[in-house]
C-alpha cells in the first residue's frame, strides 16, 4: 500500500478544466498534504459523491480539514486509518478566446425595418465560478474535462441568448455597428444567469463583426446616395444631360439616336422656354412704345408717319412740305421749316395748320 505524501496538480495545458488525480494503488493517510495553487480548486469525492472542497492553499489532511469525508467514513474518533478517495482538480482561471458565430441568420424585430436577418461572430471568455456546482451539473465523475467538451454547448447558449438580448436592448439595427461594445456587455449580462446555474461565469463577450442582409445594405447605400442628390439635384441633372448628349453623339445607331432624340426633346423644350422668355421682353417693350392715332385711336408705332388703320398723318404736318412731324417738334425733319406759329391777336403759340387760336379763338 502506497501512502501519498504530497497531492498536487501541475497544470501544463491551456484547455483542461477538470483533472482527476491518479490514485493508482495509493492511499491518503494522516501524513498526506494537499497543495492547491492559484487558479485551482480541489474536490474530494467518496463513492461518486462530492465531499470536501479546497480552495488555493496548503493543507495537512486530518479530521479538521476533511470533515465531510470523516462523516462519510463514520470515523467515531476522527481521521485514523488510510483511505482511498477520488480527488479532482478544477481549473478556475479564465478560458479566453472562445469563438462563437451564427451558423444561420438570427431574426431580429427592428422598429424601423421590421423583421431583419442578421449575422455576427466574435469571442467570449469564461471561468469556473463554483467548482462544486460545476462538478455536479456538468463534469460529473469524468476522468478529465476540457474546453472542447463544453464549447459547443456554450456556443449554442450564446447564439440563443443573443437574439433575446438584442431584442431587449431596443438598439436600432442601424446603430448596432456603432455600439458593439455596449451590445457585448448587454449580451454578457443576459447570459450570466444561465452560466451561473452551471457553476460558470462569463467574464467577457465581444462582437467582432455584425452584418445585415445584402439587400438591406444595398437599400441603405441607395438611400444615402439619394440623400446626397437631393441637395444638388439641379446640378446633377444638368451634368447628367450633358453626359448623355456626349454619349449620344458617340453612338449614331438606333440606341444612340433614341437617346439623342429623348435628350433633344428635353433640351429643345428647355431652349424653347428660354427663347419664349426672351421674345416676351421686346414685345412688351414695343407695346409700351406705341402711341394712339389722333383720329381713330388705334395703337401705332411711335416712329410711324401714318396710321395703318385710317391712313391719317401721325402728329403735326409741316405747312411747307406737308411731311408728318412728331408732336412738339419745332422744325420739320424733311425741309427744316419752322413749325411753330404765333397768334397775331394774343401772341400765343399755335400749332402749324391750326385755323383758330387755342387761347383767344381768333381766326388765323
Amino acid at each position: 500500500m502506497g501512502l501519498l505524501k504530497n497531492i498536487e496538480w501541475t497544470d501544463d495545458s491551456r484547455d483542461t478544466i477538470v483533472y482527476k488525480y491518479n490514485m493508482k494503488n495509493d492511499y491518503v493517510s494522516r501524513g498526506s498534504v494537499l497543495t492547491v495553487r492559484d487558479g485551482q480548486a480541489a474536490i474530494f469525492a467518496h463513492k461518486g459523491k462530492m465531499a470536501d472542497v479546497f480552495l488555493p492553499g496548503f493543507y495537512k489532511l486530518d479530521t479538521d480539514s476533511i470533515p465531510i469525508i470523516t462523516a462519510l467514513m463514520s470515523w467515531k474518533y476522527g481521521f485514523e486509518n488510510p483511505f482511498r478517495s477520488d480527488i479532482y482538480y478544477v481549473s478556475t482561471r479564465q478560458f479566453t478566446g472562445q469563438k462563437w458565430g451564427t451558423a444561420n441568420p438570427i431574426i431580429i424585430r427592428d422598429r424601423d425595418y421590421g423583421a431583419v436577418r442578421v449575422r455576427g461572430y466574435g469571442s467570449y471568455s469564461f471561468r469556473v465560478d463554483d467548482p462544486y456546482v460545476f462538478m455536479q451539473e456538468i463534469s460529473g465523475t469524468a476522468g478529465s474535462y476540457s474546453t472542447h467538451d463544453i464549447t459547443e454547448y456554450l456556443k449554442s447558449m450564446v447564439v440563443t441568448g443573443i437574439s433575446d438580448a438584442i431584442g431587449e436592448s431596443k438598439i436600432p439595427i442601424l446603430d448596432m455597428a456603432a455600439n458593439l461594445i455596449e451590445l457585448g456587455e448587454i449580451v454578457r449580462n443576459s447570459l450570466q444567469p444561465s452560466f451561473k446555474a452551471m457553476g460558470l461565469e462569463i467574464t467577457k463577450f465581444v462582437f467582432e463583426n455584425f452584418s445585415m442582409p445584402k439587400e438591406l445594405e444595398e437599400a441603405l447605400d441607395k438611400n444615402a446616395s439619394m440623400g446626397m442628390l437631393r441637395g444638388n439635384l439641379d446640378v446633377y441633372t444638368t451634368v447628367a444631360q450633358a453626359d448623355a448628349l456626349k454619349e449620344a453623339a458617340k453612338n449614331p445607331g438606333m440606341a444612340g439616336s433614341a437617346m439623342g432624340a429623348g435628350m433633344g426633346l428635353g433640351m429643345g423644350a428647355m431652349f424653347a422656354d428660354m427663347y419664349k422668355n426672351q421674345q416676351n421682353v421686346p414685345a412688351q417693350q414695343q407695346q409700351e412704345s406705341k402711341i394712339a392715332c389722333p383720329k381713330c385711336g388705334a395703337k401705332v408705332s411711335e416712329d410711324a408717319k401714318f396710321c395703318p388703320e385710317c391712313g391719317s398723318a401721325m402728329g403735326n404736318v409741316c405747312p411747307k412740305c406737308g411731311a408728318s412731324v412728331k408732336q412738339g417738334a419745332k422744325f420739320c425733319c424733311e425741309c427744316g421749316a419752322k413749325l411753330t406759329a404765333v397768334c397775331p391777336s394774343c401772341g400765343a403759340e399755335v400749332k402749324p395748320g391750326s385755323k383758330f387760336c387755342p387761347e383767344c379763338g381768333e381766326k388765323l
